[in-house]
């Protein structure tokens, strides 16, 4: 009966390819092209890698230096990139990714904001306590530019990309910091009090108390 039935199949199938044999070979050669272009992109997102992460480690070096002009934009004479150049033609790989943050440093260094604003903006930070000091590097930027709203925000979701001990507390006092700076003492007090109630044992806890007690007598 299995030997029938598998006969039965046999003939239904080369039937259907007698009569759609165009249909069979054109979806054939479209999953092979499928295939294809998912290995090709592997391979090259690969090597696009493999040369940013070379690329990566001369601009750093240059960082390391002070060369704060060759590390964002390379030397022509040594054939080399700088983060400006890896970010914007590598963009994909990690270290494309990473040369964002690295150019928001320098550019934060040569109080170039606006441009800081720019790379950090396209900068995304990994999970976990690597990822609290670009986002923290994020707010102190926007406070640079006078947006203090938009930074004691940022603060905050440095404070909760990881919580712990040190830097929870210590992003949401900046965020108070921010907030009273524009004259929203509710939202600073909010923070404040976050890091008492939550916070008793963090070096912040002594300076949180003394603002909380400053905006609670101007108010």
């Amino acid at each position: 009966m299995e030997q029938d039935v598998l006969i039965e199949y046999s003939s239904r199938f080369l039937h259907f390819y007698r009569n759609n044999k165009a249909i069979v070979w054109g979806s054939g050669i479209g999953f092979v092209l499928v295939v294809a272009l998912i290995i090709g992109y592997f391979i090259f997102t690969a090597q696009q890698q493999s040369e940013a992460e070379v690329l990566l480690g001369t601009a750093e070096q240059y960082l390391m230096e002070g060369e704060y002009e060759r590390a964002l934009y390379g030397d022509e004479d040594a054939f080399t990139l700088g983060f400006v150049q890896i970010a914007d033609n590598y963009g994909r790989t990690n270290s494309g990714n990473l040369a964002n943050y690295y150019a928001a440093i320098v550019y934060y260094e040569l109080e170039e904001f606006d441009q800081a604003l720019t790379y950090i903006d396209r900068f995304n930070p990994p999970r976990g306590i690597m990822g609290v000091g670009p986002i923290s590097l994020h707010a102190v930027i926007l406070s640079e530019l006078g947006e203090h709203e938009a930074a004691a925000q940022k603060f905050i979701e440095a404070a909760y990309w990881d919580e712990n001990e040190s830097t929870t507390p210590y992003n949401l006092l900046e965020a108070a910091i921010s907030y009273e700076t524009i004259g929203e003492y509710n939202n600073a007090l909010e923070q404040l009090d976050i890091i008492i109630a939550d916070y008793p044992d963090s070096p912040i806890f002594t300076d949180a108390e003394r603002m909380k007690g400053m905006i609670t007598a101007r108010s």
